[in-house]
């Protein structure tokens, strides 16, 4: 072995490890305050009625019995996410956050290292570059529960490969905890013939609908609707494609009816290689969504993750690379990370990208490249 590929580990792995200290110390958001609003939700549920928790002034109540100095902002997740904290009730709170933080991180990167095609130390490095985009760190620091979705999005990566189709739709039904960010995967899968999986995410998507209609009943239902369908918060749409490109009513309703039909179109082409299959519903859906936290780019990882590991020609791997370097504290430091309302012009060129293999996939040759099983 030369001298420089013996150097190359070691430099690739000091690289990220000085990336992560700067992701951490670069933190100007609150510690914990979204997982502090879910906390706040789950005890309202739990000591009030689940019918009350998008009774937003109850939930600021608590929220300031919680932590006294910490933001309070409106609850509008799906009742899942408010179930979920609900187990970390009987502890501390700064406790729970602590334990949730942790267990999220451990997820997402434990699903990386478990989905991953690569062996040996170049397995250990893409799960270290995988934490190190600003907005996973952000999504642990704020208690996000999207590392949650993205983890479940890379089990099934593999699940997929392996024709493990309904089991990989058991994984995608964490998607329950925020539909938005990968609300396109399902109906991509279907496109590509994965109706097994398609039918475990319905049905399981379903059964929760039903009991969540249940806990909450019709008022709560009602609240929670009229909140998703009012004003978005302030910044709500600062990372999405509408307001990269500037535009607004029927335009932006008409450009996602596009990237929609476009993604199920690919989605079909590309059904040989189910990882390819969940990239473009992955960009579908991080671009045809009106709102997305930055959090929400975990999802953009695991899309890049597949890409890098199903092709690895430098065709690919050099402007993933180039992306990666956008998303780490280097880029900040020296001034060159794009604006927030930038990174969706560069989701599309990645879909753009994906949309061009789907039509040349016959001479495409993914790795793992499995065939459809339904």
């Amino acid at each position: 072995m030369s001298l420089a590929r013996r150097l190359m580990l070691p430099l690739v792995l000091l690289a990220i490890g000085v990336a992560l200290v700067l992701d951490y110390a670069y933190r100007p958001e609150p510690l914990g305050i979204d997982f502090h609003t879910y906390e706040a939700a789950a005890r309202v549920g739990l000591e009030q009625g689940w019918s009350h928790i998008y009774d937003q002034a109850r939930v600021a109540v608590v929220q300031k019995v919680l932590d006294p100095g910490e933001v309070a902002q409106p609850y509008l997740s799906p009742p899942t996410v408010a179930w979920l904290a609900a187990a970390f009730n009987p502890l501390p709170y700064q406790a729970s956050f602590y334990i949730w933080a942790a267990l999220t991180l451990v997820a997402f990167a434990g699903a990386v290292a478990w989905s991953a095609i690569s062996r040996g130390p170049a397995r250990w490095i893409l799960v270290a570059a995988t934490v190190v985009p600003w907005w996973v760190f952000e999504a642990v620091h704020v208690g996000q529960v999207v590392p949650l979705v993205a983890a479940g999005v890379a089990v099934a990566w593999r699940l997929l490969r392996e024709r493990r189709n309904v089991a990989a739709g058991l994984a995608l039904s964490l998607l329950v905890l925020k539909p938005n960010t990968a609300f396109l995967v399902p109906f991509a899968l279907m496109a590509a013939g994965r109706f097994k999986t398609f039918a475990t995410v319905t049905l399981v998507g379903a059964i929760i609908g039903v009991i969540a209609f249940v806990s909450l009943g019709g008022d709560g239902v009602s609240a929670y609707v009229s909140q998703l369908t009012g004003p978005l918060p302030s910044g709500a749409d600062s990372l999405t494609l509408e307001r990269a490109l500037g535009v607004r009513g029927l335009v932006a309703i008409a450009l996602r009816a596009v990237i929609i039909v476009t993604v199920l179109a690919a989605a079909y082409r590309l059904r040989h290689s189910p990882g390819l299959v969940l990239v473009v519903g992955i960009l579908g859906s991080l671009l045809a969504v009106p709102y997305l936290h930055a959090s929400d780019f975990c999802l953009l990882t695991v899309a890049a993750l597949i890409v890098w590991e199903e092709c690895p020609a430098p065709v690919w791997r050099v402007p993933l690379a180039a992306g990666w370097l956008l998303a780490t504290p280097y880029a900040v430091l020296s001034g060159l990370q794009p604006n927030l309302d930038q990174w969706p012009l560069l989701e599309l060129v990645f879909l753009a990208g994906m949309v061009a293999v789907a039509w040349q996939v016959g001479r495409v040759r993914p790795r793992d490249k499995v065939v459809s099983a339904s």
